[in-house]
Formats: structure tokens, sequence, C-alpha cells
């Protein structure tokens, strides 16, 4: 990443430590990342301001990444860290009872048969810098696991991810379930991963397809209008 860059994301907030913590996602440090959160939530930083300090960090990298201005490890790299330190954010706030603005709900996962995670990672971490609350639900995941998931979460989108061409036909199984339970018009679906294009996502009843984890996370917020 280079040094203009750089200043760019981490620049823009004179705190120690919320600028320890952009500085530590922009050149994927989880370990810097953790300790910073951590320090912040001893200092009983708002939970809601440092979720917006790495979102805002974690676009530009995504934005400067559509642009080629960053590569695919910096925005692998840059999403690890994010996601490294999220938890610990999330769990205070779910003791503080605060509420994060939404722009929307997405059940997110990887099809059954297919163990990659890297790029569902990917897309989940842009989701979030989007403004969506993101419920990742894993690799190898089931039509009947997906279906369970709509039922419980009531998302607004259902992502599903899958990087091999054996696995690709899982999408079409889990849009043929959606059907059969009375739920598909209930949910826009968008899919992606190496193995999907968007003449097969067009097949397969999709409602939408991208190929970049910044671009997926536009496409969402079309399927909803916003």
């Amino acid at each position: 990443m280079s040094k203009a860059t750089l200043e760019e994301i981490s620049g823009s907030t004179s705190k120690k430590n919320i600028d320890k913590l952009r500085k530590a996602i922009a050149i994927y440090n989880r370990e810097l990342a953790i300790k910073s959160v951590k320090k912040l939530i001893l200092e009983k930083v708002d939970p809601l301001k440092i979720i917006e300090s790495m979102t805002e960090v974690i676009k530009l990298v995504g934005d400067s990444y559509s642009e080629d201005k960053l590569f695919l490890p910096d925005l692998v790299g840059a999403s690890d860290a994010m996601s490294a330190a999220m938890p610990i954010v999330e769990e205070v706030i779910k003791k503080t009872g605060a509420k994060i603005k939404s722009m929307g709900n997405i059940v997110l996962g990887t099809v059954f048969g297919d163990i990659h995670s890297i790029g569902k990672i990917m897309v989940g971490t842009m989701l979030i810098a989007e403004g969506f609350t993101v419920y990742d639900i894993g690799i190898n995941v089931s039509a009947e696991k997906f279906i369970e998931a709509v039922k419980k979460f009531k998302p607004d989108i259902l992502a599903m991810s899958a990087l091999l061409t054996t696995t690709a036909n899982e999408q079409k199984r889990v849009i043929s379930t959606l059907d059969k339970e009375g739920l598909r018009k209930k949910v826009k679906v968008m899919v992606g991963g190496g193995a999907v294009t968007k003449e097969f996502a067009e097949n397969i009843g999709a409602d939408g397809y991208d190929p970049t984890a910044p671009g997926a996370a536009k496409l969402a917020r079309r399927l909803i209008g916003k």
C-alpha cells in the first residue's frame, strides 16, 4: 500500500487510538486492530463510533481496489483485520443495547460442498462498510440451513458464494427450495464466487451478480433500492 494511500485512509481523526485502529486495518495488522479496539473500549469510546471508523477505512480500501489503486491482497488483509476486531465491538454493543443504523439485513454463506471463505469474508466486510447488518452463517452451508437462516433472520437479501464449478448448482438448489417454502418473493438473492457468471446467475433465477466484493456491496444497495 502506498504512503499516500495510507495517509489518506488513516489521517482523518486526531484520536490516538482511533488513528491506530484505522492504521491497523489499512496495513492489515490483526493484532494492532484488536489491541486498539480494546483500548478504545476501556476508554469508553462509543462503540458505534468505533465501528464507523473501521467501516470508513474498509470503504476507502474497497474504493481504492475498485479503482486499481490497491490489489486483492490489500483488500483481503484489510478485511481480515476488521473481521478480527469487529466481534469485540459487537459484544459491547450487545451489552449496552446500542442500536446500529442499518441499510438492511443480509444472510451470507458459502454453499454446500464448498469450504472457501476468503471471498465470502471480503464480501461480508464490504457489506458492513456499506451499512448492512450481515449474518454470516459460514461455509459448506446446505440449502436447508440457508432456509433456516432466512426464516430466523428475515433478511432483505440472501447472498451466496460458490468458488467451485462443482458446487455452483447448489445456488440453484437453494433458490428452488426458497420457492418450495414460499419464501422466494420475500427475499432478494445475490450470488457470486469464482464459479459464477452473470449468465449463470440469470439462468438460476438470482436477482443479481457481481464478480467483486466492492461491487457486491453496491449491488446489495441497488437490490433494496438505496
